[in-house]
């Protein structure tokens, strides 16, 4: 999920369709159980408060199994009743977008339903991407994945850089526009200047801080094509990353920042002490900011609109 009306990361997340929401005329109470759209996905959510603003009903929704910075003012156009046929709607277009419906970076363990068909596919999706986390049994008997662990997992992206995931989902699905690549700087040129920072500032160069570039760098590689992209890119990455070609070094920091959107989910499912997640979660913040800093400098402010070539899978959240 992202931070305005149309995002994942944001980027869990994943997004590949562009579909307007439709208008609803009807008007929802406080405390009503709703499916809303945020981005391209309809998720559930519950109205805390509704107020009409300027002739228009405004609605401060909560999504269930999100956190609370999650929470937002919403129309009445990103709002659908909670009915059976409206369900069917939300697990079509999760369907569509071959959407992890159990994936809860940045979520609590609730989920939505899934078909045990889904949840086969899920599994194999997430297989092919991280370490495969142990189970434990809930409270209420139902098996659910290292979730005792996805609730230590929170990285809280910036307020601008929400705004970055909320323009680049704009950017590829509405505008049907592409980030030109090669970029420059690219992912290699980020980390390596992140690292000069670091050194600079600490007045010395620490093997903590090199691992977890490498640890970043590699999970760029390895999830970018399975969980970083858009459906309307995937021709484009064809095109540009060839033979042993690292994505790294063809991407920049536009892709880089959707990856920090799925960090919740993929650490999840890794085996790791909890004071040294802490500590890591910490140093991503850091990076976080060092990208934030030089957001202008990092970031396109336009995409490029002669696109070359159609297609790719799934990104934001935006992903959790």
């Amino acid at each position: 999920m992202g931070s305005s009306s149309k995002e994942e990361t944001a980027t869990d997340a994943d997004t590949s369709s562009g579909d307007t929401p439709p208008s609803n005329s009807n008007l929802f109470s406080e405390g009503e159980r709703v499916l809303a759209y945020h981005g391209p996905r309809i998720y559930e959510a519950k109205v805390q408060k509704a107020e009409l603003r300027k002739k228009e009903w405004k609605y401060f929704v909560h999504y269930l199994g999100w956190n609370k910075n999650w929470d937002e003012w919403v129309g009445a156009d990103r709002l659908m009743k909670h009915t059976e046929e409206n369900v069917i709607k939300q697990q079509a277009l999760d369907k569509k977008q071959g959407v992890d419906k159990s994936s809860k970076s940045g979520r609590s363990a609730q989920t939505k339903p899934k078909s045990s068909a889904d949840a086969k596919a899920d599994k194999e999706d997430l297989k092919n991407t991280v370490a495969k986390g142990k189970k434990r049994k809930s409270d209420s008997g139902v098996e659910k994945d290292n979730s005792s662990m996805e609730k230590l997992v929170k990285i809280q992206i910036p307020s601008t850089l929400k705004k970055q995931l909320v323009d680049d989902w704009e950017f590829v699905t509405q505008q049907d526009k592409l980030v030109k690549l090669p970029r420059s700087p690219n992912v290699d040129d980020i980390l390596t200047k992140y690292l000069e920072y670091r050194s600079k500032k600490d007045g010395t160069m620490t093997d903590s801080i090199g691992e977890i570039l490498k640890g970043i760098r590699c999970y760029f590689d390895k999830a970018l094509p399975v969980m970083l992209l858009y459906k309307k890119e995937r021709q484009q990455y064809q095109d540009v990353v060839l033979d042993d070609v690292s994505p790294s070094t063809i991407y920049g920091a536009e892709h880089l920042l959707r990856l920090f959107v799925k960090f919740p989910e993929l650490l999840a499912y890794v085996n790791i002490e909890e004071e040294t997640l802490t500590r890591l979660q910490q140093k991503l913040m850091d990076f976080l900011k060092f990208l934030q800093k030089n957001q202008s400098t990092f970031f396109l402010s336009a995409y490029d609109g002669s696109r070359g070539s159609e297609g790719l899978t799934t990104v934001l959240p935006f992903s959790s």
